[in-house]
């Protein structure tokens, strides 16, 4: 137990830093919490997850899979934005788990606007995000599991794109004590990327000095920007164990290269592993704090169909609602 309590200390101590790079990095919808159960916990989900969405979580916890499970999310945000999130995994038995993911994150099309014709041009522009993920995962010894997701990002402005390659590491340790899981994840690694495109054409006059000097055909240089890499370590425990129902506690600690660190924690009530009430709190948050959620399971024809429900409370952006569908089968 004093094991225990020197973790949650060191856990929540680091929020006591700032970090001096706020703002720095893009593809920001790399962040955005995937998955209703986990967004309803206050995103504490590095020690709990143990279903698909693990793959945008942690990839060591697809391990946890029995056999196969799907997860699909819907959430629209700021009643401007679309994010669609599928993922599927299967256990190999000794050989590990496998699973693929991907997120697409969009808006509606929008015309453009210009100070000649402020009402509209007849032009019309959008934005998506795409992020394609592979995850394996393995039992390193009984209690210990490894996991690491390979996935493409792309990013696209109107007819501008970016695109880089990264990386998620994760890890579950499980103890006897309480179902305490101990977690770490890092997750977006990667190289920069670097908007590119033909609306950065453009014509340069070489030496101004000549007099009908030919135009060279040139091209703008965009800055490269980091991924928004984070660290996150969490555990996970029981709280209250009874015939009928459960109560589990989750608290994870967050330190991203482009904010000041945040501490995330939740609380899973659950009834005959069938009804199950969540509740979270985010701290060092401008905006979102708190969050709340329900979900139910229900067995269909050899398979256990979940329904997950969260809702996120902003101050001043509108708050979020979000579903999710699971099928464990």
């Amino acid at each position: 137990m004093k094991k225990i309590i020197i973790i949650i200390f060191a856990l929540t101590s680091i929020c006591l830093a700032q970090n001096p790079n706020l703002g720095t990095s893009g593809a920001q919808f790399l962040q955005i919490p995937i998955g209703a159960r986990a967004a309803a916990l206050g995103s504490a989900f590095v020690g709990l997850s143990n279903d698909a969405t693990s793959t945008f979580w942690n990839p060591a916890g697809i391990i946890n899979v029995q056999n196969h499970s799907a997860h699909f999310s819907y959430v629209k945000l700021f009643e401007m934005f679309d994010l669609n999130a599928v993922s599927v995994v299967k256990n190999f038995g000794s050989f590990g788990s496998l699973g693929a993911s991907i997120i697409v994150f969009s808006m509606d099309k929008m015309e453009i606007t210009t100070e000649e014709n402020p009402n509209g041009t007849g032009r019309f522009y959008d934005a998506q995000d795409l992020a394609i993920g592979l995850t394996y995962s393995k039992y390193l010894t009984e209690q210990f599991s490894f996991g690491v997701t390979a996935k493409y990002v792309n990013q696209r402005l109107w007819n501008e794109t970016a695109d880089g390659i990264a990386f998620d590491i994760g890890t579950q340790y499980k103890l006897d004590f309480q179902n305490l899981v101990i977690a770490m994840s890092l997750t977006n690694f990667g190289s920069d990327m670097k908007f590119e495109g033909p609306d950065l054409n453009v014509t340069h006059d070489v030496n101004g000095g000549i007099p009908l000097n030919r135009l060279t055909p040139a091209q703008l240089a965009t800055d490269p920007y980091p991924l928004p890499l984070n660290f996150q370590v969490g555990l996970a425990i029981d709280v209250l164990q009874t015939d009928f129902s459960k109560a589990r506690v989750a608290i994870d600690a967050v330190h991203p290269n482009d904010n000041k660190e945040r501490v995330h924690s939740g609380l899973e009530l659950s009834f005959f592993d069938r009804l199950f009430l969540r509740g979270g709190y985010k701290y060092n948050y401008d905006d979102e704090q708190f969050t709340a959620g329900t979900g139910a399971n229900i067995p269909f024809a050899g398979k256990i169909i979940w329904f997950d429900y969260a809702y996120s409370i902003y101050d001043l952006l509108p708050s979020a609602h979000r579903i999710s569908v699971g099928f464990n089968f």
